[in-house]
């Protein structure tokens, strides 16, 4: 019966140490399925935004399509249709419509 005992206490050991390997397993999932990409999406989206200039093809994070007429600073000059321009900050600009717009020309 003792041996029975001692038995017992070393297989707690070993779950310890499976608790140990799948929590640590799902930490890295976790980084490369959610905390990488997102690092490697806002490093895109700050490389564009430093990257903005005059003519440049934008679309603003509220869906306002439009040409960049001036870079003044933190805040961009948009040109809508026939001529009407809004101020906006860099960071209100997203990435997506410059990448569809680069790919057909």
């Amino acid at each position: 019966m003792f041996n029975f005992i001692l038995l017992q206490a070393e297989g707690a050991g070993g779950g310890i140490m499976g608790q140990v390997f799948l929590f640590g397993s799902i930490i890295l999932i976790m980084y490369f399925f959610m905390i990488r990409p997102q690092q490697k999406k806002q490093k895109d989206t700050n490389k564009f935004i430093e990257e903005i200039k005059k003519g440049d093809m934008v679309v603003t994070v509220g869906g306002i399509h439009g040409k960049v007429y001036a870079v003044e600073g933190d805040t961009v000059m948009v040109e809508l249709e026939k001529g009407m321009k809004i101020k906006v900050e860099k960071t209100a600009l997203s990435l997506e419509y410059s990448k569809k717009y680069k790919e057909t020309k």
